[in-house]
């Protein structure tokens, strides 16, 4: 097992042919070793240098409403009248805090992501 840091893309590429070729590694093996720690520094790497930013509003309310197959009419409690829903989802109105509060205790969406100034 030869590790090292990820410093470039570069590293990262040899990292990741690496990982594909160990990635069926059996546990408790050092190929197993091997594959949890070039994971652990392929994640990190990326994080800081791909940051990936949380989901706008209203993607975030989207894709709830793929996860739970919920309806426009099954976001009225959470936001208002059919008009007021459909505002929203195309963008026309913002969210005010009592909409992002109960849309997050209901559907439990983050505040993160509903917060998000990407709207």
């Amino acid at each position: 097992m030869h590790i090292k840091p990820i410093r470039n893309d570069q590293d990262l590429r040899q990292a990741f042919e690496r990982l594909e070729e160990i990635f069926q590694a059996k546990p408790m093996t050092p190929e197993y070793d091997e594959m949890e720690i070039l994971t652990t520094l392929i994640e990190v790497y990326e994080n800081k240098h791909y940051p990936i930013g949380p989901a706008s509003p209203i993607e975030a309310i989207k894709f709830r409403m793929e996860q739970q197959g919920l309806s426009l009419r099954d976001l009225e409690p959470y936001i208002g009248t059919s008009g007021r829903v459909s505002e929203v989802l195309n963008g026309k109105r913002s969210l005010s805090l009592r909409m992002i509060k109960k849309l997050h205790d209901g559907l439990r969406i983050p505040y993160e992501s509903l917060l998000s100034a990407s709207a």
